[in-house]
């Protein structure tokens, strides 16, 4: 099966691409592996949305949850197990990749609960299990970049965790998860650690940053605020670029870690759906092609690039100065962006938060249903925020 060719083009310009989905119906059918073949795909994320999806579609874990509920688990443990499997199976799947990638692809996340993202020590905690769960060297653990979790960031990192830091909007905040990466390797070097195991992207929300700030723009509704809409999300991106390189790009902290083996912590673009139709839909991915990047795509925009996704190369390089001119503007006619950063945190916390409760309730009616069916109703909500205290399943 042959590549195609603008996915192609993406990896050939340093982009590496990777799936924003995960089910076990997509492993078993051998969807993800064909994904590889033919998209160019090296890496998937998850969140809880997308883990709440694909519980709650189809037939494909009806005999892990009835194994389950005879064993008496609650939903927490049921859904640590359940969706456990499905990322060390999809770790398996992409194994190939990461050796070929000398462990730089052949990536798979999995996310710290939701509801932990202002908690540093419980998500420490956490991620340490999670990554003891999966048992694959090609894992990476989920941390928000709330500034609570910015020490847990740090924390598991130095114990020779690989991260994947999400939920990453404003560019100052991107400037503390990068401090917070650099020292969370110079900790675990210092403690003996082999910092090339080590690796780390730093995941930059942005279609929903146009999303906010569009909104805002069209209530102030001057010709010049309407003129920018659609345009920060992909400025505030490679504004963000710039600092990566002004950092991995011989900045003097990474540099002497360099020198010890250790890898850049790679800009990822998340979020990458378009969600105003009157843009193109590919607009997230050819707009922010750069060295040195990820773009985890869900599989609509994925197909959507890969029929007209045509990439002229490095977009990004160069133009922050062009880019700080778009917030300059901004500011001009009224936005607070300091404010639509705060909200697009909170939300994207909140959402993550009410897919994961959402979970949890779907799941604790599926265990009783098959308890029922069983003659075993032992099964039930479990309310820890953590499962090291709820138990692992």
């Amino acid at each position: 099966m042959a590549q195609n060719e603008n996915l192609a083009a993406l990896a050939a310009a340093g982009v590496s691409v990777w799936l924003d989905d995960l089910s076990r119906t997509r492993i078993r059918s051998g969807n993800l592996a064909e994904l590889i073949a033919t998209r160019s795909i090296t890496g998937v994320t998850t969140n809880p949305t997308i883990f709440q999806g694909a519980l709650s579609k189809g037939h494909a874990y009806d005999d892990q949850v009835k194994e389950l509920a005879a064993q008496g688990a609650d939903a927490t443990a049921a859904i640590r197990t359940i969706t456990t499997d499905d990322v060390r199976a999809a770790c398996d799947v992409l194994a190939p990749v990461y050796e070929a990638t000398g462990g730089v692809d052949g990536r798979v996340s999995i996310e710290v609960d939701p509801r932990l993202a202002f908690d540093s020590d419980k998500t420490v905690a956490q991620a340490v299990e999670l990554w003891k769960i999966v048992d694959r060297p090609n894992l990476l653990i989920k941390i928000p970049a709330t500034v609570e979790c910015l020490p847990a960031i740090t924390a598991v990192l130095a114990q020779g965790i690989s991260v994947n830091v999400t939920l990453i909007f404003s560019v100052e905040r991107y400037r503390a998860v990068m401090d917070a990466y650099l020292d969370g390797v110079r900790q675990a070097v210092a403690d003996g650690y082999d910092p090339a195991g080590i690796h780390s992207v730093a995941s930059f929300f942005v279609s929903r940053v146009d999303t906010e700030i569009d909104k805002r723009l069209e209530a102030i509704g001057t010709e010049a605020a309407l003129a920018l809409r659609g345009k920060a999300a992909v400025a505030n991106a490679r504004s963000a670029y710039a600092e990566y390189q002004n950092v991995f790009d011989g900045g003097a902290a990474y540099a002497e870690l360099a020198a010890a083996g250790a890898n850049r912590q790679r800009p990822l673009w998340a979020s990458t759906g378009v969600k105003n139709p009157d843009y193109p839909d590919t607009m997230y991915v050819t707009e922010l092609v750069a060295p040195n990047t990820v773009n985890t795509m869900p599989e609509q925009t994925l197909e959507a690039v890969a029929d007209h996704g045509t990439s002229r190369g490095d977009a990004v390089t160069g133009t922050a100065a062009a880019a700080g001119e778009v917030f300059d503007q901004l500011v001009a006619v009224g936005i607070d962006l300091d404010d639509v950063f705060a909200v697009l945190e909170r939300e994207g916390v909140d959402k993550f938060e009410k897919s994961w409760e959402e979970l949890l309730s779907a799941t604790t009616e599926e265990l009783r249903s098959a308890g029922a069916a069983t003659g075993d109703t032992r099964a039930a909500t479990s309310s820890p925020s953590s499962s090291t205290e709820a138990g692992n399943g």
